[in-house]
């Protein structure tokens, strides 16, 4: 009898950390079990313990650990595997159940949870083999879970959870194997241990708990946003297999393993998040979180299920976008390895300024066109305008500033407007006096721009902004007065500026890292989407704001009210790193917007996940920081590609990372460390990492939105961050100085918290303010 076979995640997640040699036996095992799960070769049997999981023969050492998910719609056997074993790591005491509040199968291990905790619940763990095989390796069993060290402390000990009972812990969605252990754990460390390979649901409420979470907020963030209408069928192991995220053993799942955890985790949907991205939305919605949330994650899949919602044959009718190149990039890599090539066809990928520039050539008119310059050159116009006009009133930096967040902010079209526009933010007032004056040598500036055929970015935002707001309403007349050729409203075709505006240029739009997007941006991605349900669909966190652009969607056309949505676990980064992370954002006087006119914050921000300090290290001289940093890397590199018999095992490209504050600083770390350390380094640039290098290395902007395994900030000093410059405005205008203070926390928040698994923090000489001693 054939079979199919399933992969639960938590097995995934062990092959990961198993050796090649086991993983292809895997492949070969999954190959006959379908064949023939019942093949005497393979030795299923059930176990003592709970009859509903299977023990089956990978060799003489590992075991396969499998559940019945019922029949396949063809008749065949469903099999799920949930686990990956060495055999001397398969007790009675494992249980597999549906649970009560997701309806999803969950398999529970207690054979990582503490020694004393296990005995306080009366728990005696009893092998499954007690005997060992012939030929059977009895060395240890890498990447086996690891008998915890018994914790020495006194049985009076008072429980972390006692303010609590069974059945709330029922209530909540908890593993019914571990609501007895739950209750008896009483230090951090053996709740880590308890939580170490439980249930996603029972991780989350457990550290709720823990942390102090209130009561309301676990029911309604954690146990409410996974919980089913109706209350699963315990037995019915079919119906929960449908809600689970298993994988299909197949050659993709093959690749993914050889590469490590690291890809496959970049895609992972937690449940608390999937309701975010299969929701029917009236209109606009925002998911706001700290790093490491889910944002980008959510906003994949968000893509993804609007593309199935879609019929084929439309040409790219989903538009994803963010602020730069090599996010873009990202994006695109992390996209196409979650859905169907099909599915990709109907979505396009590209960054803000893409677009923009794209608009503008749809309206191009003949002529000389007109130069995109980056804001250095378009400042140096500017400083030597006021040069020429002896003008010496105003910093052109003050007025650059006002002319990008105002003047182009808001489009202000004249002076008048210009009197009556809103200045939030700004700092320093002007009379009106004072803007008459500023508006004028503004007037002078533009002229001398188009003079030489220049525009800013910002300027080229914000004409792309009016020609799509134009071609909007155009598209409105035309459906109000429903004009129609033949009977049949026109195809829209861009190319033809005679059936152009027929319909919109898109039926939906995703926008990651939206808190870096300017007000002109968000004008002309409100008019490329009609007004409807699941119009726009927005992931940002300001705290991560390292750019001037500041908006409140309301004031641009997009409605979020009663449509945003707030992730505060974090499943990338470590308790430990997050600790760090959220002093350098905290302090007296600082305040982040929420992109609606109102604050945002990050209590209750957290992790479900533990790891080492952070490490934050001084030195003397640059030239002992780079020494120590190569020192820290080999070190990284050798826990990363070999196993505990010293055999390489993988590739440690892409893993590692060295993040910077000054652009020059990464010519000079990637010279120290191809020259003088041995180690081949990859630069992070608009496009994504040049070369193929184990470590990649560029300035903190470039990190935007990307992570790795482990993490070097170098050079954090004092100085760099913030910028020494910004001390002249300090006085002269306060306001622009805790801008400025601002946007480097940011800066230094985004870079720390890119870091999954490990962080060094280094600096020479001074360390930052922001730093904690």
């Amino acid at each position: 009898m054939t079979a199919r076979l399933s992969l639960y995640q938590k097995a995934e997640q062990e092959l990961y950390k198993l050796d090649r040699q086991v993983k292809a036996k895997f492949y070969d095992f999954s190959h006959l079990f379908r064949q023939d799960p019942w093949h005497s070769s393979l030795r299923l049997k059930p176990l003592k313990g709970d009859g509903r999981i299977y023990s089956a023969r990978l060799d003489p050492s590992y075991r396969v650990l499998l559940t019945r998910t019922g029949l396949a719609g063809n008749g065949e056997e469903s099999w799920l595997a949930i686990a990956v074993r060495h055999r001397r790591d398969v007790y009675e005491q494992l249980s597999v159940a549906v649970n009560r509040i997701t309806g999803e199968i969950e398999f529970v291990d207690l054979s990582v949870v503490g020694e004393s905790a296990l005995r306080r619940a009366g728990i005696q763990l009893t092998p499954a083999e007690p005997e060992a095989e012939p030929g059977e390796d009895t060395s240890a069993a890498p990447g086996s879970p690891a008998q915890a060290v018994p914790v020495a402390e006194p049985e009076s000990a008072i429980p972390l959870l006692a303010a609590y009972d069974a059945e709330l812990l029922r209530e909540l969605g908890v593993a019914e194997a571990l609501i007895d252990l739950a209750l008896v754990v009483t230090t951090s460390e053996e709740l880590d241990q308890l939580v170490s390979s439980a249930p996603l649901l029972t991780k989350d409420v457990l550290y709720g708990l823990a942390s102090g979470l209130p009561l309301d907020d676990i029911r309604r963030e954690i146990t409410g946003a996974v919980e089913l209408d109706e209350q699963p069928n315990p037995e019915d192991f079919t119906a929960a297999l449908a809600r689970t995220t298993v994988t299909t053993v197949d050659d993709a799942l093959r690749a993914v393993l050889e590469e490590g955890d690291f890809r496959a985790w970049k895609v992972f949907l937690h449940p608390t998040q999937a309701r975010l991205v299969n929701r029917n939305y009236s209109g606009p919605a925002r998911v706001s979180g700290g790093p490491g949330t889910g944002k980008t994650i959510v906003a994949l899949h968000r893509v993804r299920h609007l593309a199935r919602q879609l019929p084929p044959g439309q040409n790219k009718p989903i538009l994803l976008t963010t602020f730069t190149k090599n996010l873009t990039t990202d994006l695109r890599a992390r996209l196409a390895s979650l859905v169907e090539p099909e599915l990709l066809a109907r979505v396009e990928i590209t960054h803000i300024d893409q677009l923009t520039a794209r608009v503008l050539g749809e309206n191009a008119v003949s002529g000389r066109p007109r130069n995109r310059v980056d804001n250095q050159v378009a400042l140096k116009e500017l400083r030597d305008l006021l040069l020429e006009l002896d003008e010496r009133t105003w910093e052109p930096e003050f007025l650059f500033e006002e002319w990008e967040q105002v003047v182009l902010g808001q489009a202000v079209p004249t002076r008048t407007a210009y009197l009556q526009a809103r200045r939030a933010g700004r700092g320093r007032p002007l009379t009106r006096i004072e803007r008459t004056a500023v508006w004028k040598i503004l007037e002078q500036y533009t002229a001398r721009l188009d003079k030489q055929h220049m525009e800013t970015w910002s300027q080229a935002a914000e004409r792309a902004a009016r020609f799509e707001i134009e071609r909007a309403t155009r598209i409105q007349a035309r459906a109000e007065h429903k004009e129609q050729v033949g009977g049949r409203e026109l195809i829209h075709r861009d190319a033809d500026s005679g059936i152009r505006y027929v319909r919109h240029r898109y039926q939906h739009i995703v926008v990651d890292e939206a808190q870096d997007l300017s007000p002109a941006h968000w004008k002309m991605l409100r008019a490329m989407v009609a007004p409807s349900p699941n119009d726009l669909f927005i992931a940002g966190d300001t705290h991560q704001r390292i750019y001037d652009n500041q908006v409140a969607l309301g004031s641009v056309g997009i409605n979020i009210k009663g449509r945003a949505s707030r992730l505060t676990l974090s499943y990338r980064t470590t308790k430990e790193i997050l600790a760090k992370a959220i002093t350098v954002v905290s302090g007296k006087n600082v305040e982040f917007d929420d992109l609606d006119d109102g604050k945002d914050t990050l209590a209750g921000y957290r992790s479900v996940l533990s790891g080492p300090e952070p490490a934050l290290v001084g030195h003397p001289t640059w030239n002992d920081e780079l020494a120590g940093l190569a020192d820290t890397l080999r070190t990284w590199r050798t826990e990363l590609t070999t196993d505990e018999a010293g055999n390489t095992t993988r590739d440690a490209r892409g893993l590692m990372a060295v993040c910077v504050a000054d652009r020059n600083k990464v010519n000079e770390v990637m010279y120290y460390l191809t020259t003088q350390a041995g180690i081949t380094c990859a630069e992070l640039t608009k496009d994504g990492a040049r070369g193929e290098g184990e470590v990649h290395v560029g300035t903190m902007h470039r990190f935007k939105g990307l992570e790795y395994q482990r993490l070097a900030i170098a050079a954090a000093g004092e100085g760099v961050l913030p910028r020494a410059a910004i001390e002249q405005y300090r006085d002269s205008d306060p306001a622009r100085y805790q801008r400025e203070l601002r946007k480097s926390r940011a800066l230094l928040f985004v870079a720390t918290t890119r870091a999954r698994d490990a962080l060094t923090i280094s600096w020479h000489r001074e360390r930052s303010r922001f730093l904690p001693s």
